[in-house]
């Protein structure tokens, strides 16, 4: 036992030997003194992992944390990877340089700038050419960079909506993670996540990497400019305009360029919400900076209400995540507390896929396995191909001929050659378009999603989200749920049982099971199914709940809604003991 706390006090030693940032080396100075062993073999239990969502982590000392010793680590692997044979990147010249072009954007969180800069340090001293963003910008924006600069890479240092204490570091291709020019610009997939890891642990000595002082770009506002005329092309050149928006970027970077949007685009500005208009990484008004969360959009919600009593009824309220990937919408509801609902991210992607319809536009449309399969029947209907992938858009942006691509967990993809990810800026300019076209009418999203109810089937949905403090929980409750799959849930019969670590011909492996249930004539169920994965992101188990019920017309939409709603409960609560959460 000794001899393991003296092994691991030596590798603290080491590890603060090589550490370029005072206060971490400071932070783990102080936990050797004080001989905290626990906390010690916490940070030191491992390494953070390199995937497909890049890395993701707790700021602090030691290689289980997020700090600029673990950013420089993973910033000379992406490097010698973006340099190497197995790179599937091309070396596009970039400005006639003819050397490859590396574009870093960074939000506003703690040690963001930081992690940015020794980003560009370590590309420039490794023969690349680095070019900083010029403030700290959305994530949208970064992914257009890559595509409008043809850069071989992009760097996002980000948590999105994570607690403050976390930051995050994601890596674009230029070309697609699979080599293939149809994802260029989009996050990584295998096997471009396994390479990049294993030249990240290919690094040696700190001192081995070159660093220099200078020697990287800082792009000018004309990127921004760029972004913002390509966001307004989402939009038709003369269709209304006339719509009251309250906005938050709860505490995020997301406030001056959703501003600059609307307005370039015609809108009247949005009516800020000011106590989280400006980036603050502490979130002090906010338990959780995400839209989902509750509680997150009161103050929202209460800006709304104020706006109304001065300046006149307001259609809109639109939140985006802090880094502003995501896209929130409410609407405004009589009968709620807060006079608001939100809409439900499979809503929104139903609303936005219905007006790309009648925009007339082509190509595919697809969504996530745990996302609403309402998508799939609106671009059937309209004679359009559809797919479904894995969660997250790094699989999404790998569509071939992709149209529009959304996700339940707010992300919507409306303009894939601008950007091949999700962006909340242009989703929000769509949406306000939707809502303004509408009001012309004299109609709301309301109404539309009703519509589209009676038309294609109420497709009701809903999450079980179980956050944990000790992981090993999450991988329990995926054994139990192999070992003994439920035969019924809700009283509706499980049909088939898919085990998506298999793996099958449309879809790679990955943790998570599927089940389909049969109907049920006497609650009004034409079919239903349940996604069980742990988060990639957050300590969290998910599970992902769709009930379809046809519904003959308008008057039978409250019977049908009030039906969704029961069962869905009862998954809730049946799905939660099976997996003895």
């Amino acid at each position: 036992m000794q001899d393991d706390l003296t092994a691991l006090t030596a590798r603290a030693r080491a590890w603060q030997a090589e550490d370029p940032d005072p206060e971490t080396h400071e932070e783990l100075g102080k936990l050797i003194e004080a001989e905290d062993h626990e906390e010690l073999a916490a940070r030191f239990a491992g390494t953070l992992q390199f995937g497909t969502a890049g890395l993701r982590g707790e700021l602090g000392a030691g290689p289980m944390r997020m700090n600029r010793s673990v950013v420089i680590r993973a910033a000379a692997g992406l490097a010698a990877y973006l340099l190497g044979p197995a790179s599937p990147h091309g070396t596009e010249p970039g400005s006639g340089t003819g050397l490859p072009l590396v574009v870093i954007g960074y939000d506003a969180r703690h040690k963001s700038l930081d992690f940015a800069r020794e980003t560009a340090a370590v590309m420039t001293g490794a023969g690349l050419r680095a070019a900083l963003l010029p403030e700290a910008l959305p994530t949208p924006v970064l992914a257009f960079a890559v595509r409008h600069l043809r850069a071989a890479a992009g760097v996002m240092v980000t948590a999105s909506h994570n607690p403050p204490r976390d930051n995050g570091y994601k890596v674009y291709l230029g070309r697609g993670g699979d080599g293939k020019e149809s994802g260029g610009g989009s996050q990584i997939v295998p096997p471009a996540d396994a390479g990049i890891a294993a030249a990240i642990d290919a690094v040696g000595a700190l001192a081995d990497v070159p660093r220099p002082a200078a020697g990287w770009d800082v792009l000018g506002e004309e990127i921004l400019d760029s972004y913002l005329a390509r966001s307004g092309a989402v939009l038709t050149e003369l269709s209304p305009r006339e719509l009251r928006v309250v906005h938050t970027a709860l505490h995020g970077v997301g406030s001056g360029t959703l501003h600059a949007a609307f307005v370039r685009a015609g809108f009247s500005a949005p009516v800020p919400v000011k106590q989280q208009a400006e980036p603050d990484p502490d979130f002090p008004t906010v338990s959780f900076p995400n839209p989902e969360e509750p509680g997150a959009m009161d103050l929202a919600f209460a800006t709304a209400r104020k706006t109304a009593e001065t300046d006149g009824p307001v259609d809109l309220v639109i939140a985006n995540d802090p880094d502003a990937d995501r896209c929130a919408v409410a609407v405004p509801d009589p009968d709620s507390g807060s006079g608001w609902r939100m809409l439900r991210g499979d809503e929104v992607g139903a609303l936005l896929a219905t007006h790309l319809v009648h925009k007339q536009a082509r190509g595919t449309f697809a969504t996530t396995i745990v996302s609403s399969s309402l998508v799939g029947r609106i671009a059937r209907a309209a004679d359009l191909p559809y797919e479904e992938t894995l969660t997250g858009f790094k699989w999404l942006a790998k569509v071939e001929d992709l149209r529009f691509g959304c996700e339940e967990a707010l992300g919507y993809c409306v303009d894939p050659e601008g950007v091949r990810d999700k962006d909340g800026i242009t989703a929000a300019l769509l949406i306000a378009e939707l809502a303004a076209e509408l009001k012309t009418a004299g109609r709301t999203l309301t109404d539309l999603l009703d519509d589209l109810a009676v038309e294609h089937g109420l497709h009701a949905t809903d999450q079980l989200s179980v956050r944990v403090e000790d992981l090993s929980l999450i991988a329990s409750a995926m054994e139990r749920l192999r070992a003994q799959p439920p035969a019924s849930l809700a009283g509706l019969a499980v049909v088939s049982t898919e085990d998506l670590s298999q793996g099958s011909a449309g879809l790679p492996p990955t943790d998570g099971l599927r089940y389909r249930l049969s109907g049920d004539p006497a609650k009004g169920v034409e079919k239903a199914r349940v996604v069980v994965r742990p988060s990639g992101t957050e300590p969290k188990l998910k599970c992902y709940l769709e009930v379809v019920l046809p519904v003959r017309d308008h008057p039978a939409l409250a019977a049908a809604r009030a039906s969704a709603a029961s069962v869905l409960a009862a998954l809730k609560s049946g799905l939660a003991a099976a997996a003895g959460v």
